[in-house]
Parts: structure tokens; sequence; C-alpha cells
């Protein structure tokens, strides 16, 4: 199971830095930099929510599965779902 977390993505459209967000959310930075780097192994929906709310956006503009056999990509700029770049 790959669970690919597009956080950098939604920060980038926002033009909003980790440290701004962390505050907002009300997590560390290192916890967010925990979620980024795709090293979380559970997320709070307590947590997804404050994510949400925050960059107002639903959890499959941040979350995407990704099957084990299909590399993923490190290019986390680029959206997923079109390919496009923001």
């Amino acid at each position: 199971m790959a669970i690919v977390v597009d956080l950098d993505v939604a920060l980038a459209r926002r033009k909003m830095s980790v440290g701004e967000f962390a505050e907002a959310v009300g997590l560390s930075p290192a916890n967010v930099a925990v979620l980024k780097n795709g090293r979380a192994k559970a997320v709070r929906f307590t947590t997804l929510d404050a994510v949400c709310r925050v960059l107002d956006c639903q959890p499959g503009d941040i979350l995407r599965w990704v099957p084990d056999d299909e590399p993923v990509p490190d290019d986390r700029t680029s959206d997923a779902r079109t390919g496009s770049a923001s």
C-alpha cells in the first residue's frame, strides 16, 4: 500500500510556508515534515480536518493511493491527476 501525501502541491498553490502551515494547523514543523516526506504511519481525522480547513481543500486533494508496483514520482510539484506542473 502506498499512500502519497501531496502536501507540497497544496502549500505551493496557496503560497504558504511550512512554518505558517504548521502554526495554522497546530502541528510542529517536524510533524509537518513527516507528513510531507511520506513517513507518517497514520493521520488523525482531527489533523486531517485541520489540514483541509487551513488549505481549503478535500482530503483527496492531498492524499492519493498508488499501487505498490507503480513508482511514486519524486516531483511533488506536479499534479498527479493531470500530469501538469503547478
